[in-house]
């Protein structure tokens, strides 16, 4: 089951011609848009499903910096302070709120890994964050009786947004600055000319453009390897669930078994950080090599299955012409049924955390697919390989807190203004110039 979300309208008409195509209207494509039809660019978002249909509706909706691999901090303050800046300017709301971010662990090498986080990288990144003794992190876990806490971490300044809004709100934005949004409208592929982009064919009609951002999530590797890029890309299904409204916890709270993240119904979205199921494929064959440290470092935490996605979706063998229906319309919206042993464990996770509380059930679950890459940092980029393509896809879990600064990078690479973070970390180079993988957090 889909979770619920702020449905948009789509605009009538396909123009024929814009100066920037996005493809994708999840967190990433939509912040793209606001941001260069803020700078009075002709923008045109194609969605083939509708805005924020997969996994920018179906995360926690956790806005953070606290344990980001170092090389996201610059993005994940930037976007922090976009967060603040979209909700007042936009003048919708997103669901974004500074409520801090609470850890807590009865794990004492959990604890100094934080620890040295805040020291090695919270810090010198001007992140405020505190170590919590056994005292404090008891006060922040109070009803949970089920363990000895030793101590957790406080990210005061981190907070969450609203995946039901934020997509949406933002979307909207960049339609009052002039974007047009156009749903249940795949982009089929690129029309390359003398190597540079000079249009973009959808199910509707071509639209000439000389740039164009491929933010597909899960779908962006296929897209690209339609038009012989390669882009090492796996996704991972993971379950989450929700459930009634609930008094007294923390509103955002990571714990060893489970994340609990209240919703404004003040229901909590419950999940597990890191784990799903590796679905084989085409696709992750394929790039099984490049994964392999991230298996390596991840082994207990992903299982390996195999399901219908071998032979349909966006890692599959798919080959299509661009005058005819793409996968991209065959499945409109990535809506996977939720693991029921995932959300079991989940279920029973939260009645040993809080044994207490009476009669916890599950409000509604679902399933989503978390794109990921091999070192678990995305691409927001330009390909060389055409001329005026960049993409932003592979955020690993890590793209709605990112979102914000993440289109705002991607912005800037379309119109050559100088970024407002360092982008090499996320070149797309990286994984064919003989960088060494470095595996980041998720």
């Amino acid at each position: 089951m889909s979770p619920s979300i702020l449905r948009v309208r789509s605009d009538d008409k396909l123009p024929e011609q814009a100066d920037a195509v996005i493809i994708g209207g999840g967190i990433v494509g939509v912040s793209t848009a606001y941001f260069l039809a803020q700078r009075g660019l002709s923008v045109v978002i194609l969605e083939k499903g509708y805005i924020g249909g997969e996994q920018s509706s179906r995360n926690w909706g956790w806005c953070r910096q606290q344990n980001r691999d170092a090389r996201e901090l610059p993005l994940s303050g930037l976007s922090m302070r976009l967060w603040d800046e979209m909700a007042r300017d936009i003048g919708r709301d997103l669901g974004f709120q500074r409520c801090g971010l609470y850890y807590a662990s009865d794990d004492p090498k959990q604890l100094a890994t934080w620890e040295a986080w805040g020291a090695q990288h919270g810090r010198p990144f001007g992140v405020r964050t505190r170590m919590l003794d056994a005292k404090e992190a008891g006060n922040v876990m109070r009803g949970s009786n089920a363990r000895r806490w030793l101590g957790g971490v406080h990210s005061m300044d981190d907070g969450t947004a609203d995946p039901a809004l934020a997509a949406p709100g933002i979307a909207e934005g960049a339609r009052a600055f002039g974007a047009t949004i156009h749903q249940d409208c795949a982009a089929r592929g690129l029309d390359i000319s003398n190597g540079a982009i000079s249009g973009v064919f959808t199910e509707k009609g071509l639209v000439r453009t000389g740039a164009v951002v491929c933010a597909g999530g899960a779908w962006a590797s296929g897209f690209c390897r339609r038009h012989g890029i390669s882009f090492p890309q796996a996704s991972v299904r993971a379950s989450v669930l929700r459930t009634p409204p609930i008094e007294g916890l923390a509103p955002a709270l990571a714990t060893p078994e489970c994340t609990l993240t209240r919703r404004p119904d003040g229901g909590y979205i419950v999940a597990i950080s890191g784990k799903g199921t590796l679905e084989l494929t085409p696709q992750g064959l394929r790039y099984a090599r490049e994964f392999m440290p991230m298996f390596v470092k991840r082994l207990k935490a992903v299982e390996i299955g195999v399901g219908s996605s071998f032979f349909r979706g966006p890692e599959a063998l798919n080959r299509w012409e661009f005058d005819e229906k793409s996968p991209f319309e065959q499945i409109r919206v990535l809506d996977p049924a939720p693991d029921q042993r995932a959300i079991n464990y989940l279920l029973d996770s939260f009645k040993r955390l809080y044994p207490a509380l009476p009669g916890i059930t599950v409000s509604q679950a679902w399933g989503a697919y978390i794109d990921s890459t091999p070192d678990a940092v995305p691409v927001i980029s330009p390909v060389d390989r055409i001329q005026g393509f960049v993409l932003a896809a592979g955020f690993s879990g890590h793209g709605f807190g990112l979102g914000p600064g993440a289109g705002q990078l991607a912005a800037s690479m379309v119109t050559g203004d100088a970024p407002p973070v360092d982008p090499t970390p996320f070149r797309y180079s990286r994984f064919g110039d003989g960088s060494k993988v470095k595996v980041g957090a998720i």
